[in-house]
This record gives C-alpha cells, sequence and structure tokens, in this order.
C-alpha cells in the first residue's frame, strides 16, 4: 500500500479522474466523501506538481453535497459572515476557531447522544421526544452565542447582528425544530 506517513495518497490526474495509491483503483468525490467519513486519513495530490490539493478537493466535495441535496448544512447568513474575514486580519484566525468549535460541537452531539440513550434507552418507540428537540434547540442557541461572542472579541469594533442575520437564525432554528418534527413523527409510526 502506497502510503505517505500513515495517510492514504489520492492522486488528480490532468483529465481530473482520482485515483487511490493504496487501494490502486480510481475514485470519485463520492468516494472521497465516504472515507472521510468513515474517518479514513488521505492527502489529493496533483499527479503531475506532486502539489498537495487536498484543500480544494475537500472543498469541492462541500461544494457539490451542498448543491445536490437540497439540505445545505451551510446557511446563507454563515457563509456571507466567513466570506467577510478573506483578506481581513481576521483570516488567520477563523481557520483555528472553527476547526475548535467544530470538535466542541462533535463532542457536544457524542453527549447528546449519550443523555438520549438514557433518556429513552435505544428504542424510543412510543415515547415523547419534545426533551431531546428542546436539548438540540438549545445547543443550536448556545452554539451561535458563542461564536458571536468570540467574533466580537476578535473584532471589538464589530456591530452585533443586524435584524436579517437574526432572522435568518431563526430561520434555520425553525428549519431544524421541523426537522426533528418530521423524525419524531417518523418514530412514532414505527
Amino acid at each position: 500500500m502506497a502510503k505517505n506517513e500513515g495517510q492514504i495518497v489520492i492522486k488528480k490526474y490532468a483529465n481530473r479522474r482520482l485515483y487511490n495509491t493504496g487501494t490502486s483503483t480510481y475514485v470519485t468525490l463520492e468516494d472521497l466523501a465516504e472515507m472521510v467519513k468513515r474517518g479514513e486519513d488521505f492527502t489529493v495530490q496533483d499527479a503531475k506538481s506532486g502539489d498537495d490539493i487536498t484543500h480544494s478537493v475537500l472543498t469541492q466535495i462541500i461544494f457539490e453535497q451542498e448543491s445536490k441535496t437540497g439540505n445545505t448544512l451551510l446557511p446563507i447568513s454563515f457563509l456571507r459572515q466567513l466570506i467577510t474575514y478573506y483578506g481581513d486580519q481576521m483570516q488567520m484566525v477563523v481557520p483555528s476557531f472553527l476547526e475548535h468549535s467544530m470538535r466542541a460541537f462533535t463532542e457536544q452531539q457524542a453527549q447528546m447522544r449519550e443523555q438520549v440513550n438514557r433518556a429513552f434507552g435505544e428504542s424510543p418507540r412510543g415515547k415523547n421526544l419534545q426533551l431531546p428537540i428542546q436539548m438540540v434547540e438549545d445547543q443550536v442557541r448556545r452554539n451561535t452565542e458563542m461564536f458571536q461572542k468570540a467574533m466580537q472579541m476578535f473584532s471589538p469594533f464589530m456591530t452585533p447582528p443586524a435584524k436579517e442575520t437574526k432572522k435568518a437564525e431563526a430561520k434555520d432554528i425553525d428549519e431544524l425544530k421541523e426537522q426533528l418534527r418530521a423524525l419524531q413523527n417518523k418514530l412514532d409510526n414505527l
């Protein structure tokens, strides 16, 4: 298996084909997305120059996921805010902040799953899921507040979010509530 420091090496050729040197097979962006979900570590290299192009390929996977499913993960208000940091003095701080935030979110998600399992057991059939819904809503609010406070710390002259941003956040929370209600209905129907 051709690996580089424990990582699988994916070569991207001029014809845009991706070749997994670990399995000696051609792969697609969808295959790479599945590898990420399984926690497999890989780098993507330009086959001709040897440059590391992992960042651009992962960004391309996110773009394709966002455009094909209709269930976007990145709210417009977040994307707009993110774009404002390019070329700004905050550009160097944002990546580490986002990485820390995602790590904290993942840990909180695992804790929430444990709490739901303790509260309802493995089979929530016939159980009221109002508590988990409230827990998710509270967590979304806390994460949003944490992000806003952190951004204000880095930029003390930043004005509080405009009404449009708050409306967009409320819409995101409402959409999340609706998805949770749909999930509850599916579980109730089991």
